[in-house]
């Protein structure tokens, strides 16, 4: 091989790997992976707009976490009522007091 056609080869791969490269960096991928190396953790996903989905399923997981205490609740109410409902009706059963 003589040295033009290797300095031609030479451009060719620059020529295709620089394009390849400027590509990937406008990806959402090569976005990401600089993000990474940047130590940005949240850059690409504020460009998306999923910081307000984010915040909304933060909320719905505070409501669950509200529905659990209220069912606990609901729970220890019914234990109540079966226990006023079963002493009125052993006080049904019991003769009359003389």
């Amino acid at each position: 091989m003589d040295s033009d056609s290797i300095v031609g080869l030479a451009a060719v791969v620059l020529l295709f790997g620089g394009g390849t490269l400027f590509l990937l960096s406008i990806s959402p991928v090569g976005k990401a992976f600089a993000a990474r190396i940047l130590g940005k953790k949240g850059a690409a996903e504020a460009s998306d707009g999923t910081t307000e989905e984010v915040r909304q399923l933060r909320g719905e997981v505070e409501e669950l976490r509200h529905f659990g205490e209220q069912l606990s609740e609901l729970g220890e109410r019914v234990d109540f009522l079966e226990r006023l409902v079963a002493k009125q009706r052993e006080a049904e059963r019991l003769p009359p007091a003389r």
